[in-house]
């Protein structure tokens, strides 16, 4: 068993695990009672005792509206507990003194394979003694409570933050829908709270991210078209996380895509840009997406060029996103003209004449200048001009090709 695990490193997380768990606290358990404590956590069970929710004692969940404030390219955290051994391995060092822990991994070093396999058996007894549940139970939990009508609004809540962090690993993920979870969380997309509809979005676009085995389930259940009308919701964070789920969904998905298309999911773009007011993480979100529709375009080889992609309507709402002042929503502007100008069917003549792309960038240029004289934005400044100045010489060399006259 000692051999098995193979690297002192892994045996010090494990001791670790045991140290900070068996010194914590002592495990209480009265026959009818299935409530029980180790140091701060409470593990509490649902009805008929089969609810494992893990929470920090005296401290309040995570609010959905909290929890939506979140970027959604950051890895996402569940407040006041843990789903999974890892999550309470990494609690625990991250409470830890980095001393002692230096000292810890040495005595691990010096341990025999005969007293290491017996930490080994100590460690399992607890785990048994605890009970943890495997993330498919937890899963179950959190889809059978979902489908129960009669559950409180603040257990829905629970079981879907329990369901968001669950469908990260893409094992949990492809699970997700053979134990009716997508049916359920999709449901929840028609909620009448704006909170449970915002959460409900979120879990399908983590869950479908880079997965086609998702993207397919989501796709045949019909969500795409609920997510893309909950876009233009007037709840900032519920249409912010319902462009995150159509991001997620169709990329790289040709079939999603030209449901997108078929949805009239240009012009949802085009208005989300066009639109000043609009909120701007949901503007960044959509120029990525259109970042992200074009790079697909061009790497394909069987698929026709889209045509709305060239429409000088659609172009000129793009450009002029170069005038905003957040400098991350200008970054991702530059990124999708430079896929747009690679389009063989976009004309260099509409970019000029039509969007004012050269005028645009030479605004640009003159307010990263600004900018580089400012010492905490000048490294991020100077790699915005370079990006300019690439996608300026693209613009150029198509300008130069267009304006060719045949001999």
């Amino acid at each position: 068993m000692a051999k098995a695990l193979g690297k002192p490193l892994t045996f010090f997380f494990l001791i670790l695990l045991w140290e900070t768990t068996a010194a914590a606290a002592i495990v209480a358990s009265d026959g009818d009672n299935k409530n029980f404590s180790v140091g701060r956590l409470f593990w509490a069970t649902a009805k008929d005792g089969s609810d494992l929710l893990v929470k920090a004692e005296g401290e309040d969940s995570t609010s959905a509206a909290a929890a939506a404030t979140a970027s959604a390219d950051e890895h996402d955290e569940f407040e006041g507990g843990f789903s999974s051994l890892d999550g309470m391995l990494q609690w625990a060092i991250g409470h830890s003194d980095p001393r002692k822990l230096k000292e810890k991994a040495h005595d691990v070093q010096r341990l025999s394979a005969n007293e290491l396999e017996k930490r080994q058996l100590e460690i399992k007894e607890l785990m048994e003694k605890l009970k943890m549940p495997s993330d498919p139970e937890l899963m179950q939990i959190a889809i059978a409570d979902l489908s129960n009508s009669s559950i409180s609004l603040a257990d829905r809540h629970r079981a879907l933050h329990e369901l968001l962090i669950l469908v990260e690993p893409i094992d949990n993920a492809n699970d997700l829908n053979k134990l009716g979870g997508l049916v359920a969380v999709i449901r929840e997309l028609n909620n009448s709270e704006p909170e449970i509809r915002t959460t409900s979005a979120w879990i399908l676009g983590k869950a479908s991210q880079n997965n086609p085995v998702v993207q397919k389930q989501i796709l045949e259940l019909g969500a795409l078209s609920k997510l893309m009308k909950m876009v233009k919701s007037s709840f900032t964070e519920e249409a912010i996380k319902a462009l995150y789920a159509v991001s997620a969904v169709i990329r790289n998905n040709f079939d999603g895509q030209e449901l997108f298309y078929a949805e009239a999911g240009h012009v949802m773009l085009q208005e989300i840009m066009s639109n000043s007011r609009t909120d701007v993480r949901l503007r960044r979100k959509c120029i990525f997406l259109v970042a992200d529709l074009v790079e697909c375009q061009l790497q394909s080889t069987k698929k026709a060029e889209v045509p709305f992609f060239s429409n000088h309507l659609f172009l000129k709402s793009v450009v002029d996103l170069t005038a905003s002042t957040d400098l991350d929503l200008q970054e991702k502007t530059l990124m999708a003209i430079r896929s747009l100008l690679q389009l063989t069917t976009t004309e260099a003549l509409v970019f000029k004449n039509f969007c004012d792309l050269g005028g645009a960038l030479e605004r640009m240029r003159k307010q990263l200048e600004e900018l580089m004289a400012e010492e905490f934005q000048r490294e991020y400044a100077r790699d915005l001009e370079s990006l300019r100045r690439e996608v300026e010489f693209i613009f150029h060399r198509k300008l130069e090709k267009a304006t060719l006259v045949p001999t």
